[in-house]
């Protein structure tokens, strides 16, 4: 099948609701070819990521809406590809044209789009830099605004950028200089990163499997900023641990990587789908945990009744903090989920902190940059628990909030993330 029609029908699966990972996991059924994955994986998050501005440009270039989504979509596609991708301009035209082979009224109607584009670019970006500059939703922008003041322009602009690609070497298996050496011999260029002892950078993004001893488990992708949830929760030799919304398992296989001697690890996710990823990364890293489906939300309906010494929180949120490795949060996130998850994290983190016992300790994490989900969560639910404390977090990443510490999509290279650390009181 013709790669820029597999994208557009991804495209449209994403604007009916459906994730783009997971719309892209379905398409590659029909794709073997490394390279064609590769070209149709750049179209389609090109194209969602830029989606806000194409749209736009595409209503100055029609006289009415597209209503059949397919067409609009390689309408989108083709837009992407003559303004960011380094395809030859007559390729772009022609081969998006052709792919309606059986509906000429589309065919003439993508290639009057993209060729009336072409004759009218400098002036249609200009009126798009003017109106939708930063390429997001109205109430997202806003919402970045009331939260970050004049910060918020540059968190924008970097939720469009190309997210980095960054390493975990599995300490159990090899240490961060030896990894090192291993990409050196194999002409892979990266550094070391200061905020974790076993981060590493690439320089440019690569397929898993080119990594020298992925399949062995001695490396995984995890962003810095996630990687810091193990060493925050400092889990000790014969500590129980529990780790909450574990899925898809990169935060606990980092937990075991760190200290192989715990008493025990239950991770807990409601979707068994995601809960089987946490399963498959556990074994190629050759590591163990107790894996249980169970709502997070309803501790009482599964947990035995023996406490935690540790618990990492990875709370549901709007993620709105990865939109630069996830870029259709810009398209499936609503406005008015905010309040909602709200009313989630805070059933889930009460729950969870009766699993907790006296003198231990609880990591709150989240992928947001909104306070709402963030700190002031932590503010209420200190207000409303006697019995908890903050220790803060002392660290050169990241923003030290009223409760709890924030990072900003693009600090030290991160995605946005959040974290407090809460203890229960002897």
């Amino acid at each position: 099948m013709n790669v820029r029609l597999i994208s557009a029908n991804v495209i449209v699966k994403v604007l009916n609701g459906k994730s783009l990972t997971v719309a892209l996991d379905e398409a590659w059924s029909q794709v073997d070819d490394v390279k064609e994955r590769a070209f149709i994986q750049a179209m389609c998050y090109g194209t969602i990521r830029y989606y806000f501005r194409l749209d736009f440009i595409l209503t100055q270039l029609v006289t009415k809406p597209i209503k059949d989504k397919q067409i609009k979509a390689l309408a989108l596609i083709g837009l992407f590809q003559l303004q960011y991708m380094r395809v030859k301009q007559h390729a772009a035209v022609s081969e998006t044209v052709a792919v309606m082979k059986k509906k000429q009224w589309a065919k003439s109607l993508l290639n009057a789009i993209l060729r009336r584009y072409l004759r009218e670019q400098e002036e249609l970006e200009a009126l798009a830099d003017k109106h939708v500059a930063y390429a997001h939703p109205d109430w997202m922008i806003k919402s970045f605004k009331a939260n970050w003041g004049e910060a918020a322009k540059a968190l924008l602009l970097e939720n469009n950028l190309l997210p980095p690609m960054v390493l975990r070497v599995n300490q159990q298996l090899c240490n961060r200089n030896d990894y090192m050496k291993l990409l050196e011999l194999d002409n892979i260029a990266a550094k070391a990163l200061d905020s974790s002892d076993h981060a590493i950078l690439l320089e440019e993004a690569i397929i898993v499997t080119k990594l020298p001893k992925f399949t062995e488990g001695w490396v995984s992708v995890q962003d810095s900023a996630a990687q810091l949830a193990a060493e925050l929760l400092d889990a000790q030799v014969g500590d129980r641990v529990l780790d909450v919304c574990a899925a898809p398992g990169g935060k606990t296989a980092h937990i075991l990587e760190r200290q192989p001697e715990l008493a025990s690890l239950l991770a807990v996710d409601i979707e068994p789908a995601r809960l089987q990823r946490v399963d498959e990364n556990l074994q190629r890293l050759g590591l163990n945990a107790d894996l249980l489906q169970g709502d997070a939300a309803d501790t009482q309906a599964w947990w035995d009744g023996r406490q935690f010494d540790r618990i990492l929180l990875d709370a549901p949120c709007s993620a709105l903090g990865v939109i630069r490795r996830h870029p259709d949060i810009k398209l499936l996130r609503r406005e008015d989920d905010i309040a909602q998850l709200q009313k989630l994290q805070q059933t889930i983190l009460q729950a969870s902190w009766a699993l907790l016992k006296p003198g231990g300790t609880l990591l709150y994490a989240t992928c947001s940059i909104l306070k709402q989900e963030n700190e002031h969560q932590i503010e209420s639910f200190l207000a409303n628990n006697v019995d908890a404390t903050e220790k803060p977090i002392v660290a050169e990443w990241g923003l030290r909030r009223p409760f709890g510490r924030q990072i900003l999509t693009g600090d030290h290279l991160m995605d946005g993330f959040y974290y407090a650390c809460l203890q229960k009181c002897l």
